[in-house]
C-alpha cells in the first residue's frame, strides 16, 4: 500500500482511472477503488483495461513510481472523488445507487477538513442529498466537511489531454467548499476553474450533453426527411452550413455513449412538462436507430426477390463513435442486435476494428466483410472504413463515412 494517499478515487472506469493517472502523475499518492476485482489486479500491474492514448503509459509511470496503487476498498485519505456510474432505471429514471453505495464506503473515514467531490453525472440536488446522508450517520462532521460537484467534460480518444486543459466547472455545497474544490483542482488542470454552486454544476453537466443531443436529433430529423425526399442529406448539410450562422451537426445511426444518451433522461426524469425539445430529441435519436435496422431488413428483402437468393450481409461498427472502443450505450450495437434478431439464414459479419472480441458478437476483419458481404452497411465512420473498395455492393451509409468520395 502507498504511504499515506491525498486522494481516494472511487471509480477506475473510463475517466476515473485517466483522473487518477492524471493525479498521481502530479507527485501525488492517489489510492484507487473499484469492485471489479480484475481491473484492480490489471491496474496494479500498470496496465489497463480500456483503451485511451497516453493512458497506459500514465498509469504504469504512476504504479512503477508508487503514486497510485489500486484497491476494492477505500482508506483514509483527505481528498474522495467519487466517479463511478449513473444509470437510468425502468421508465428512463436516473440511478444514483452507486454514488450512494460510493459515498457509503467512505463514511467511516472521513474527517473534520476533508474535501468530497462527485464527478459522476448526477441529478439535480444529488451533492446535497450526499452531505446529508453524510450527516445522517456523522453528525459530528455537519459544516465541516467540504462538499462539491465538478462533472467531466472529456472527449474519448483525447481524454489525457482534455482532462488537464479543458475548463472545468466546480459547485460547492457553500463557498468554502467551491474554494476548497478548487484549490485541489488548480494542482493539476491548466483550463479555467469556474466557480458556481452544487446544483448549477450539476445541472450544466445535463444541459451541455442535451444541447448536444437536440442538434443531433435535428440532423436525424433532417436525414428521415431528405430520405422520403430523395435528397442526399450530407450535401444538403454541407450547402446550408455555408450560411454564416448556420452549423447543423452530422446525422448517424442515432446516440449513444455514457453521457449524450443518458444525461436529457436526468432532466426529463425530473421534469417531464417543462422538458419538450429534450424529450422529443431522445425519442427521435433512439427511433432513428430502429429506422436503420429498418431499412437493413428492407434491403435484404429487395435484395432476395432481385437476385433470387439471400444475400450476405456487413455490419460495420460497433462503438458509439468513430475511432474508439466504447460500446457504452451504443446505436450501432442496438442495430446489430436487430437486424441479427430477424435473420432469416443470412451469412453476417459483424466488425469492429477498435476490439479484440466480443461475448455476443463474432467479429470479422473489415476488408474481408466488406470483400464477401453482397450489402455493406456503414453504422460506424471508422477510418479504417474510408477507403475500402466497393463494387458491386449495396450500400448503406447511415453515417457518413462515404460522403465526400
Amino acid at each position: 500500500m502507498i504511504s499515506e494517499p491525498k486522494v481516494v478515487m472511487i471509480g477506475l472506469g473510463y475517466i476515473g482511472l485517466p483522473t487518477a493517472a492524471l493525479i498521481a502523475q502530479n507527485k501525488t499518492y492517489v489510492h484507487g477503488v473499484d469492485i471489479n476485482a480484475d481491473v484492480v489486479e490489471t491496474i496494479n500491474k500498470g496496465k489497463v483495461h480500456i483503451v485511451e492514448p497516453d493512458l497506459e503509459k500514465a498509469v504504469s509511470d504512476a504504479v512503477s513510481e508508487g503514486f497510485l496503487q489500486a484497491d476494492t476498498k477505500p482508506v483514509q485519505a483527505n481528498t474522495y472523488l467519487i466517479v463511478v456510474p449513473t444509470p437510468f432505471k425502468a421508465k428512463n429514471e436516473p440511478d444514483i445507487s452507486f454514488v450512494e453505495a460510493a459515498t457509503k464506503s467512505i463514511i467511516p473515514l472521513l474527517k473534520e477538513g476533508d474535501l468530497y467531490i462527485i464527478e459522476s453525472t448526477s441529478p439535480i440536488g444529488t451533492t446535497e442529498k450526499m452531505v446529508d446522508f453524510i450527516y445522517q450517520e456523522r453528525p459530528e462532521l455537519k459544516g465541516k466537511l467540504n462538499a462539491a460537484y465538478c462533472p467531466e467534460r472529456v472527449l474519448p480518444g483525447n481524454v489525457m489531454h482534455e482532462l488537464v486543459h479543458n475548463d472545468r466547472v466546480i459547485g460547492g455545497v457553500d463557498e468554502k467548499s467551491t474554494e476548497k474544490a478548487i484549490e485541489f483542482y488548480k494542482e493539476f488542470i491548466k483550463g479555467d476553474l469556474h466557480r458556481t454552486n452544487a446544483r448549477t454544476a450539476e445541472m450544466c453537466k445535463l444541459v451541455e450533453n442535451s444541447s448536444r443531443d437536440v442538434q443531433i436529433a435535428f440532423a436525424n430529423e433532417l436525414s428521415l426527411i431528405c430520405d422520403k425526399a430523395n435528397i442526399n442529406v450530407w450535401e444538403l448539410i454541407k450547402l446550408a452550413n455555408k450560411h454564416p450562422r448556420v452549423n447543423i451537426l452530422q446525422p448517424g445511426c442515432g446516440v449513444g455513449g455514457h453521457c449524450i444518451a443518458v444525461d436529457p433522461y436526468f432532466i426529463v426524469a425530473d421534469y417531464p412538462m417543462e422538458s419538450k425539445i429534450i424529450g422529443a430529441a431522445r425519442e427521435i435519436n433512439n427511433y432513428k436507430s430502429f429506422w436503420c435496422a429498418e431499412k437493413v431488413q428492407t434491403a435484404k428483402l429487395e435484395f432476395e426477390l432481385k437476385h433470387g437468393r439471400k444475400p450476405s450481409i456487413a455490419i460495420m461498427g460497433l462503438a458509439f463513435k468513430p475511432n474508439i472502443d466504447d460500446l457504452r450505450e451504443s446505436p450501432a450495437k442496438y442495430i446489430a442486435q436487430k437486424v441479427l434478431q430477424n435473420a432469416n439464414n443470412e451469412e453476417y459479419f459483424i466488425v469492429e476494428p477498435n476490439i479484440k472480441s466480443h461475448k455476443i458478437f463474432k467479429l470479422t476483419n473489415y476488408r474481408t466483410a466488406a470483400d464477401k458481404a453482397d450489402i455493406v452497411v456503414f453504422l460506424v465512420a471508422h477510418n479504417e472504413f474510408k477507403n475500402l473498395e466497393l463494387k458491386n455492393k449495396v450500400i448503406l451509409d447511415f453515417c457518413g463515412v462515404l460522403n465526400g468520395k
